[in-house]
């Protein structure tokens, strides 16, 4: 066969011309499709490509903004900013983790496995690409060293950071809480309870509790970023190129600070507080607050380091925080609930006056022990006190005077009294999760443990043991309002909120809630007279012959106030008057001190709590009177240099306190 007549046939070619139009048709359809993609990538859509190439070479830094500072009443500052820097390991740019814990560890005096652990760890519960902080408050040789292997290793990087610092330590940590990294459970949870607000991100600094919580959205101010390029390991790299020169869309964000808080809080009265607590080796709590309800000195000890609790806390320090039987994360002042003990007599007493079970001018016999059918119930002092007023069973303490007190108010007007008084019900303080505690009614009892009131539990109650529980903060809210003659006010802790330039734009003042001279919804009315009495006993506690807290003075500064020892379990009859130090320490009654000063014209209201101090007077009534005297010290000093000259001349009374009178 001829190969050139079968090629050249063009009938041949006429077989395939449909095939040929048909590629043809494909191939300027394939080149009309890249060409309109073309324009669509490169004119139309260019701009967000090249913003997204843009994106891709660049990493956007969050520069953290500075919370707010936190200020006493006059300017101190309580809660401030450090600069400094943390160890940031970005886990999507690790080439080798064993490399990289080998190398790192070290020098930041972590065990590689932890290093590890941590970095698995937060995959596991922030996902795979949140930052992971190995450590903050880097020292300079720190920093120096992972700078010289940053190159190195991938992953790594050596972050400018703002460090949350508490200047006081230990001393008020629970008020003023600290801060920390937010976790991925967290997140969705704080996003929705704040929207419309705030919206939060991974790897955001929070406030974990007190005040830091309380203002979060007030202090926490607003991030900035600052745009960097990066390699392919996600390290920043050295361009002559600005960032913002890439597209307009990209552009570096200053931060913007927080406000200020400046709280009602002295600082030297919260020092003294603090330091009372510690010199006298104190479990407990206390709190001062002007007769207005604003707080001077808020203190909760055991304490904890919050400088500890806003960096990388290790296991162990945390191990031993949550582990500690007296609770240092706890807020004393407010979550903690006790029996009042002998503090509740005075609030017993008002009862009684306004009810007319009692004058001021009643006589009560009060011996040592009083029989309620066949069951004992026993006075503090083994001897009693004879015949008294209600004067008398204040300054001295009488227990039996106080039982029939109980039996003639019944618990349901106690129940009265006390909740218009304060005690039970949340103050109002501006912290989250306050304890309301506990004041028993017969409706109480009956819908939470299914029985009726005994007659018997009106005894214990009126000596503020049995169901009765209450806070420090109740105490201080009752008293204050004994020594205002009915003011039942709100405390409060946050003054005002200033901006950066110092400006107040927002001012909180006091607040009286209720005005028990007036009557009450509940039908509480307690008159001017009875609210008087009360104080008399209350100054005689203090200033009198037999007074529980007569010998603690404050040159110049007489002041009014209740001891008052709590049992914190049962005892037998023979154990009653034991010695209560010789117990182990988990078995010491509790001692409180609720008191206000002057006595004839109150200006502040301290109450305190020594736990397993086994009396009131010994245990709590010193570090009352040191608080007590700073602020004399400090706000009226000719009072206290009068007061030194006078007992100067008097000579000074040796006795000490019997275990009898130590109520």
């Amino acid at each position: 066969m001829n190969m050139n007549e079968y090629v050249n046939n063009p009938d041949e070619a006429k077989e395939y011309w449909d095939r040929y139009r048909l590629f043809y048709l494909l191939l300027v359809i394939s080149i009309s499709l890249f060409s309109v993609r073309l324009w669509y990538l490169q004119i139309f859509n260019g701009a967000e490509l090249r913003d997204f190439s843009d994106k891709n070479r660049l990493k956007e830094m969050k520069i953290k903004a500075p919370r707010g500072l936190m200020l006493d009443r006059n300017g101190e500052i309580l809660v401030q900013n450090l600069l400094g820097f943390e160890a940031v390991i970005l886990p999507q740019y690790i080439d080798d983790i064993e490399k990289l814990s080998q190398v790192v560890g070290p020098i930041l005096n972590l065990e590689p496995q932890r290093v590890i652990e941590r970095i698995k760890r937060s995959r596991r519960v922030n996902g795979a690409f949140a930052a992971v902080k190995l450590k903050e408050d880097l020292s300079r040789e720190e920093v120096i060293r992972l700078k010289k292997i940053r190159l190195e290793v991938s992953g790594l990087e050596i972050r400018e950071t703002i460090l949350r610092n508490y200047p006081l330590g230990e001393n008020g940590a629970q008020l003023f809480g600290y801060v920390g990294e937010i976790s991925k459970k967290q997140l969705p949870k704080l996003n929705k309870d704040f929207d419309g607000k705030i919206r939060f991100e991974q790897g955001d600094i929070i406030g974990k509790n007190g005040l830091e919580e309380t203002l979060e959205l007030t202090i926490r101010g607003r991030d900035g970023v600052r745009l960097v390029q990066v390699d392919a390991h996600g390290r920043e790299t050295v361009s002559s190129a600005s960032p913002n020169l890439y597209s307009e869309s990209l552009k570096n964000q200053e931060p913007i600070s927080g406000q200020h808080a400046v709280l009602t809080l002295d600082k030297t009265v919260q020092e003294a507080a603090w330091k009372t607590m510690q010199t006298n080796q104190r479990i407990g709590g206390i709190v001062a607050m002007k007769t207005n309800g604003e707080i001077l000195a808020w203190v909760s000890g055991p304490s904890f380091n919050p400088n500890e609790l806003s960096t990388s806390i290790s296991s162990a320090t945390w191990t031993k925080l949550i582990s500690d039987p007296f609770k240092p994360l706890r807020n004393k002042v407010i979550q903690d609930h006790a029996s009042p003990g002998s503090t509740f007599k005075p609030l017993i007493a008002l009862a009684a006056l306004q009810e007319n079970e009692i004058s001021d001018s009643t006589i009560v016999s009060a011996p040592g022990v009083f029989y309620f059918g066949r069951r004992p119930y026993h006075d503090h002092n083994k001897g009693g006190h004879g015949n008294i007023t209600v004067y008398e069973a204040i300054e001295k303490s009488s227990n039996v005077f106080f039982y029939k007190m109980g039996i003639a108010l019944g618990v349901d007007k106690m129940f009265n009294y006390m909740s218009s008084l304060g005690i039970g019900s949340r103050t109002g303080v501006e912290l989250k999760l306050e304890v309301p505690g506990l004041m028993p009614s017969s409706k109480w009892k009956k819908d939470n443990i299914g029985e009726d009131w005994q007659p018997g539990e009106n005894l214990s109650t009126a000596i503020g043991q049995g169901f009765v529980a209450s806070s420090l903060m109740q105490l201080a809210v009752s008293y204050n309002a004994i020594a205002t003659e009915g003011l039942v006010v709100k405390p409060y802790v946050i003054q005002k909120i200033l901006d950066m330039d110092g400006k107040t734009i927002k001012e909180h003042y006091p607040q009286i809630l209720r005005n028990l001279q007036e009557r009450q919804a509940n039908g509480v009315q307690i008159s001017k007279k009875n609210f008087q009495i009360v104080k008399e006993g209350m100054r005689r506690v203090a200033n009198g012959n037999a007074g529980t807290a007569r010998f603690w003075k404050i040159p110049g500064v007489p002041f009014a106030g209740k001891t008052g020892t709590a049992q914190v379990m049962s005892f037998s009859a023979d154990q009653i008057y034991s010695n209560c130090t010789s117990r182990p320490m988990q078995q010491r009654h509790h001692g409180w001190f609720i008191g206000y000063a002057p006595a004839d014209n109150p200006e502040i209201t301290v109450a305190v709590l020594a736990e397993h101090s086994c009396h009131g007077n010994t245990g709590a009534v010193p570090l009352f009177r040191d608080v007590v005297q700073a602020y004399f010290q400090k706000y009226h000093p000719e009072v206290i240099e009068e007061g030194k000259k006078i007992a100067k001349v008097k000579a000074p009374s040796v006795e000490k306190p019997t275990a009898s009178e130590d109520d």
